[in-house]
Order: C-alpha cells, then structure tokens, then sequence
C-alpha cells in the first residue's frame, strides 16, 4: 500500500540536491554549452536505469526540452545493442563504453556517465579514456560517489543508498541542465 514515506524520501532528497549541488550543475551546465558553441557533443552512458537516465538526456537535446531551437549533438552509448554486445563478446562488458569513447569522443566533447553506487567498472574506464582524449568528464552518481568520482573532472554525487531515489535525482539534474542550456544558447 501507498505512504507517503516514499515521496517524503524523494522531498528529503531532492532537498539535498538543492541544497548542495546547484554550483556543480551550473558548472556542467556551462561545460555543455562551451562545448556546443565550438562544436562539440556530449556523450553520455550508464546501466540499468541509468542507461534508460543517458537516453533520455540525450534525446531531450537532440529533440528539444522546452523550447523549439535546433538540435545539440547529444548520443547515448548503451543504445546501439548490436555494438554493446560485439564489444561485449569480443573484448568484454568491462570496455563496452570505453572502447565506444575511443571511437566518438573527440578534444571538447562533454562526457557524462550515469552510476547509482559509483562503481560500474564500464562507465570508469570510459571516463578514464575520456580524459585522456581531452573530453570534459561528469558523472551523476548515488551513495559516497565510489571509485568514480575520482576518475571524473566533475563528480555530482547524490548522497543516498536508496537506488530509486537516487534515479529520480538524475533525471531531475538531467532536466536542469536541459534547461539551463536551453536557456543560455
């Protein structure tokens, strides 16, 4: 049966996203902007729910948010099935995202991945590839951020064990930065 404990959860976390990470939004919101004026993309992977969170940021981009205005280059990495499972059957799930990374990111591109303990190995070792092909790197993550958020330029960690309610404050700063973008260009 329905309580209201469930979206209390959500009220005390949502909180917490507006009390502490308006200034790594805003960073990031910026970061995205930059990096479409000088012709770039942002790139953008998880797993699970998170992968559903990648797709759907990205399509907001590339359709619109709010606004009618052009499209921003925007691409989801774990799309694509027939590329994730050759990857995956040839060098392992592991590099699924990273070995993708290699081939489409380029100097200046944003790359944003989507983690709700902060550890999928996949989504770390693409940001490490990220990084060294000069990308600006992000991460929306849950709990105390796990190994992540050390291999990120910008780690956006909301701090809560509760899974769904991390995923609920992904999609919500996913929006934000739609619309902070959308605003700015």
């Amino acid at each position: 049966m329905f309580t209201k404990n469930e979206s209390n959860e959500l009220i005390e976390v949502l909180k917490y996203v507006g009390d502490n990470l308006g200034p790594q939004i805003n960073e990031l919101a910026v970061k995205i902007v930059e990096s479409f004026r000088n012709g770039g993309k942002v790139i953008l992977m998880g797993n699970g729910g998170s992968a559903g969170d990648a797709q759907h940021i990205a399509a907001e981009f590339v359709g619109r948010y709010k606004k009618e205005r052009r499209s921003y280059p925007a691409l989801a990495l774990n799309t694509n099935t027939s590329t994730i499972t050759a990857i995956g059957n040839d060098y392992g799930y592991d590099v699924t995202f990273s070995r993708q990374v290699e081939g489409f990111a380029n100097k200046g591109d944003v790359v944003i991945g989507i983690s709700t303990s902060g550890n999928s190995v996949n989504v770390h070792k693409a940001m490490e590839v990220a990084k060294l092909k000069g990308c600006y790197t992000a991460a929306f993550l849950g709990k105390d951020g796990g190994t992540i958020k050390n291999a990120v330029d910008l780690p956006i960690i909301v701090k809560s064990n509760n899974t769904p309610r991390i995923q609920e404050c992904h999609i919500f700063i996913g929006h934000t930065l739609c619309e902070l973008v959308e605003k700015e260009i």
